[in-house]
């Protein structure tokens, strides 16, 4: 044997554009292997990097772990133009097909009811941001003692002000746009120190949205953009509903 089996996702058999044209790690391209009327994704990939030994080396080195999770997620991502994949945690490798199938009948309970609730959807992921706020003009020399309390007053009430507008404008987006989603969670906003976006994160969400109601999803998303000064508001997906599996996922 010369490679390992590494599964990306398992799906519903389906029927549309073949996989060939995509490149999966290992070089190869990626294939489907049927069984209890389910189908995961596999590639083949070389032991010298994914046998347990050589995996707990490999995730030290960032570089290869940033390109191999690039690899693995473009499979992800092109098997949602297509189906309604369940995506498995990223390096689950089994030593053989054989091992894949025993995995397959071992949960194939599991993966049928998670498949069969979320056919049809995707996932869209939604963040607010409170823009920085302008300078203040505690920056200025102030006059004098009270000069200065004067304005740390103003700046305080004024940072409070924006804050609470932008929870109530938050607040107001999720109720919208829960209208056109089946489910929806709700995360803990992003600190600064992980967020690469500027501004301050308000709302960090994720909706499990029927395909075809998408393009409504997002249209409620653009229409509330402009609707206030100061708060940016970022869509991303669809994507397969990764928040949304439960305890289906290995």
């Amino acid at each position: 044997m010369t490679g390992l089996s590494y599964v990306y996702a398992v799906c519903h058999p389906f029927e549309g554009p073949s996989l060939s044209r995509l490149t999966a790690l290992g070089g190869t391209s990626p294939t489907l292997l049927h069984h209890c009327r389910l189908a995961a994704v596999v590639s083949t990939v070389p032991k010298a990097d994914f046998s347990e030994q050589a995996l707990k080396a490999r995730l030290e080195d960032l570089d290869w772990l940033s390109s191999t999770a690039r690899a693995h997620q473009a499979v992800i991502d092109a098997l949602v133009k297509v189906t309604t994949p369940l995506p498995l945690r990223f390096a689950t490798v089994f030593w053989d097909s054989s091992g894949v199938r025993s995995m397959i009948e071992e949960r194939q309970d599991d993966f049928r009811r998670t498949l069969n609730r979320l056919e049809g959807r995707v996932e869209w992921g939604v963040k607010l941001y409170l823009d920085t706020e302008p300078a203040s003009d505690l920056a200025e020399r102030p006059a004098n003692g009270r000069d200065y309390l004067r304005r740390r007053r103003a700046s305080t009430h004024a940072h409070d002000e924006r804050w609470q507008l932008a929870e109530v404008f938050a607040q107001s987006l999720h109720e919208r746009l829960c209208r056109y989603a089946e489910n929806s969670r709700l995360y803990a906003p992003q600190g600064s120190a992980l967020s690469t976006e500027p501004g301050r994160n308000v709302l960090n969400a994720a909706y499990l949205v029927p395909r075809a109601h998408s393009e409504d999803f997002v249209d409620q998303v653009d229409r509330t953009k402009d609707e206030a000064p100061g708060i940016r508001v970022e869509v991303t997906g669809p994507w397969a509903p990764y928040s949304f599996t439960g305890e289906a996922v290995l």
